[in-house]
């Protein structure tokens, strides 16, 4: 019985250390801006992500992983798996993975080309204060 009911327990607790809060995961201290194309939408629990295909300075291009809020949150704030089509133009503001070699942000807003902004970030510990403005183009990853 005791057996049964500790499989039980780590069965409940399983989700929530799959789960990351904003610091863990991403860098407060290190805001990034990326103009791209979206090439992917993915709106899987427990976050949403949006692939931004970013040109850089030398004309080559690299693809970022953008996450945003939950399905669920997302829908509450208007926004639907189709808001976002594949090839539509967008300028995303947030936040670089705290491993800096990836190409991984939490976005905090995504702004249309008709200057429309969708706010996709989630909230929680660790998270940005709300009035921080991204102003830097997308730093790349560090060379290993």
């Amino acid at each position: 019985m005791r057996t049964r009911l500790l499989a039980l327990a780590a069965v409940a607790v399983l989700p929530a250390w799959a789960h990351h809060a904003f610091g863990g995961e991403f860098d407060p201290n290190r805001p990034v801006l990326l103009k791209g194309k979206v090439t992917k939408v993915e709106w899987v629990n427990p976050h949403a992500w949006i692939h931004v295909e970013v040109t850089k300075p030398d004309g080559s291009k690299e693809e970022w992983m953008v996450e945003g809020g939950s399905p669920n949150s997302l829908l509450r704030r208007g926004l639907t798996r189709d808001s976002l089509p594949v090839g539509t133009e967008v300028v995303v503001d947030g936040y670089q993975a705290r491993d800096h070699n990836l190409l991984r942000a939490n976005g905090r807003n995504v702004t249309l080309t008709d200057g429309r902004k969708l706010f996709l970030g989630s909230s929680g510990p660790g998270e940005p204060p709300k009035d921080a403005v991204p102003t830097e183009q997308a730093k790349p990853p560090e060379s290993k």
